[in-house]
C-alpha cells in the first residue's frame, strides 16, 4: 500500500526510499515483528482462555511433553497476522508472485486452523482426516502453482551447474503443487519441540529472500548463471514478514513454551517457503536450504514403512527429534543442534549460486 501511494506521490524526498525492495524488506521484516510483539501477549491470553486444557499432549511421546499440558495452540494466527499487515502495508500490491505465496500460506494456515480445532475441541490427536487435508492443500497448491507458472518458465533448473534445465512442460504445473504441499508437510512434521521449527523456518526465509532478490536482478543472475525471474525480487518483502512475524513468535514460544504453532502456524509456514522456491526457480534448492524439514519428513516416513514390512522400528520414535530425546538428549540440546544443521544447509544452498 505504501509502495503505491510513494509512487503516486513520484518517490519525493524520503519517499523515495520505499521504491528500493532492500529497504522495504528491512522496514517489512521490523513492522512485522514489532506488530508481533505487541498482539502477543493479550492473543495468547486469547487462546489461554478460550481452549482451556490446550494442545492436547500424547502419552505415548517422551514423557518430558506431559509438563506442556495446558499450554495454547493455533499460535500460527499470530504469525499470520503480523505477516499479513506488514506484507500489506510495504509490498508492491500489482505483484501476482507475492499474491500467490499469501493466498498459499493463508489457505494453509486455514486447513491447518480446522485441524488444531478439531483436535482442541475434541481433545483428540486426531484432527482432519489424512485424505481430506491432502485434498484441500493440493487444491490451494494448484491454483497457486497456475498463478506462479503462468508467470514463469516451465523448466526445471538444476543447481551446481550452469543452464542446466529440465523441460518439464504441463507437469510443472503438478511437479509446482507436490513441492508446496511437500514444504508444508514437513515443516508441519518437524513442529514438535519449543523453538524447533519456527527459527529453521526463519533461516530457510532469509535464505531465500537473498535468492529471491538475487533471480529478481537481471545483472545479478546473469552474472551468477541463476535463472532471472521478473519481478521476483519482491519475493524478497514476502521472506521479510516471514521472518519478523517468526521471529516474534519465538519470543513466547522459545523454552518454556507460553503458546505452539499447531498446524495452522506450520502448515502455512511450510507452504510459502514452497511457493517461493517454485517462483524463484529453485525447487531444487529448497530440499537442501531446507533440509531439516526433508530429513524429519523421511525419518516418518521411513519409520512407517519400515514398522509396516517388518514390525520394527528404525528409530526408537518418529520424527527423528524424538529419537534424540528418547537417547536422553535434553530438548534444548535436539533444538539448538537442529537449529546449527539449518544454518549449515543454508549455506551450502546459498553456495549453489556460485558453484556453477
Amino acid at each position: 500500500m505504501l509502495y503505491l501511494l510513494a509512487e503516486w506521490l513520484g518517490f519525493e524526498g524520503a519517499l523515495n526510499l520505499v521504491r528500493y525492495q532492500t529497504f522495504r524488506f528491512g522496514a517489512t521484516l521490523m513492522t512485522a515483528l514489532i506488530f508481533g510483539l505487541i498482539i502477543g501477549p493479550r492473543f495468547i491470553n486469547m487462546l489461554r482462555v478460550r481452549q482451556g486444557k490446550g494442545q492436547p499432549i500424547r502419552e505415548d511421546g517422551p514423557q518430558s511433553h506431559l509438563a506442556k499440558r495446558g499450554t495454547p495452540t493455533m499460535g500460527g494466527l499470530m504469525i499470520l497476522i503480523a505477516l499479513t499487515f506488514a506484507l500489506l502495508l510495504w509490498m508492491d500490491l500489482r505483484s501476482p508472485f507475492v499474491w500467490a505465496c499469501l493466498a498459499v500460506t493463508i489457505g494453509f494456515g486455514f486447513i491447518g486452523f480446522l485441524d488444531d480445532y478439531d483436535k482442541v475441541s475434541k481433545n483428540s490427536h486426531a484432527g482432519l482426516s489424512g485424505k481430506v487435508r491432502l485434498l484441500f492443500e493440493f487444491i490451494v497448491a494448484g491454483i497457486a502453482s497456475y498463478l506462479i507458472v503462468s508467470q514463469i518458465s516451465t523448466n526445471l533448473y538444476v543447481p551446481f551447474f550452469s543452464d542446466v534445465e529440465i523441460p518439464l512442460g504441463p507437469f510443472y504445473y503438478v511437479f509446482a503443487a507436490f513441492v508446496i504441499v511437500g514444504a508444508g508437510n514437513a515443516v508441519n512434521l518437524t513442529d514438535g519441540l519449543d523453538g524447533l521449527a519456527i527459527m529453521p523456518v526463519i533461516i530457510a526465509a532469509g535464505t531465500f529472500a537473498l535468492i529471491a532478490y538475487l533471480v529478481g536482478r537481471v545483472d545479478y543472475s546473469e552474472y551468477l548463471g541463476i535463472p532471472h525471474v521478473e519481478g521476483a525480487g519482491e519475493l524478497a518483502v514476502f521472506a521479510a514478514a516471514i521472518m519478523g512475524a517468526g521471529l516474534a513468535f519465538l519470543w513466547f514460544n522459545a523454552p518454556p513454551a507460553a503458546v505452539f504453532m499447531g498446524d495452522t502456524g506450520s502448515l502455512a509456514l511450510g507452504g510459502a517457503l514452497g511457493a517461493i522456491a517454485v517462483a524463484s526457480h529453485h525447487e531444487v534448492v529448497l530440499a537442501i536450504v531446507g533440509g531439516l524439514f526433508v530429513l524429519e519428513a523421511v525419518s516418518v516416513i521411513v519409520q512407517v514403512f519400515w514398522f509396516k514390512r517388518t514390525g520394527r522400528r528404525v528409530f526408537r520414535m518418529a520424527p527423528i527429534h524424538h529419537h534424540f530425546e528418547q537417547l536422553g538428549w535434553s530438548e534444548s540440546k535436539v533444538v539448538i543442534r537442529f537449529w546449527i544443521i539449518a544454518i549449515i544447509l543454508a549455506m551450502i544452498g546459498l553456495s549453489t549460486l556460485k558453484l556453477r
